[in-house]
C-alpha cells in the first residue's frame, strides 16, 4: 500500500461504465436505492454532452479505477462567481481510507483555485455519515449554515403546487 500511486485524471467517454457501477455502488450502499441504470447511464452521458453540466475526475490507484467525483456548477449572483459543488463521491470500499478521495479533493481544489470566477467548494453530506464529515474536515471544510430542503418528482404527474 505505501508504494500504491493514486493518479486522478478526467473521465471521458470510455468511462461512462464505471462511473453507472460507482454511482450504483454509492446509491445502493448510502441510501439502499437500487438506481434505474439506462437513466443513470443517459444522466451520466448527458455530462460530456454538455460540460455546463459538470465534469468528472476519476482516481486510480495503480492503474485500476477506485474513486469518482462529479462537480457541477451553482452561479453566486452574491458574489459574481461559481461555487463547485462535489457530488457523486465514491471510493470503492477496497481503496477507503487509502487517501483516493483526499487525492480528488486536492485535485479539484487545484482546478477551482485555477479557474477564473470560482468562488468557493461545496459539498452535501448525510447528517449521520460522521467519517466523512471528520475527512471534510480535516481537508479544510467547515459546515455551513444552511440546511438543504428539496421537492422530488417536479416532472411526474404526483407532484402538486
Amino acid at each position: 500500500m505505501a508504494d500504491e500511486q493514486i493518479v486522478v485524471r478526467p473521465a471521458g467517454r470510455a468511462d461512462v461504465e464505471t462511473l453507472v457501477a460507482f454511482n450504483r455502488a454509492m446509491a445502493a450502499e448510502t441510501e439502499g436505492v437500487a438506481l434505474d441504470v439506462e437513466r443513470l447511464r443517459a444522466g451520466t452521458e448527458a455530462v460530456f454532452d454538455d460540460p455546463s453540466r459538470g465534469f468528472y475526475r476519476i482516481a486510480e490507484v495503480d492503474g485500476r479505477a477506485a474513486g469518482m467525483l462529479l462537480v457541477t456548477r451553482e452561479w453566486s449572483d452574491w458574489r459574481n462567481g461559481d461555487f463547485w459543488w462535489i457530488q457523486s463521491v465514491y471510493v470503492d470500499p477496497r481503496f477507503r481510507r487509502r487517501g483516493v478521495y483526499r487525492a480528488m479533493h486536492e485535485q479539484v481544489m487545484r482546478e477551482a483555485r485555477a479557474a477564473a470566477g470560482v468562488r468557493g467548494v461545496r459539498l452535501y453530506v448525510e447528517r449521520e455519515n460522521h467519517r466523512a464529515q471528520e475527512t471534510y474536515r480535516a481537508l479544510g471544510m467547515s459546515p455551513s449554515n444552511y440546511d438543504m430542503y428539496e421537492v422530488e418528482g417536479v416532472e411526474s404527474s404526483e407532484f402538486r403546487v
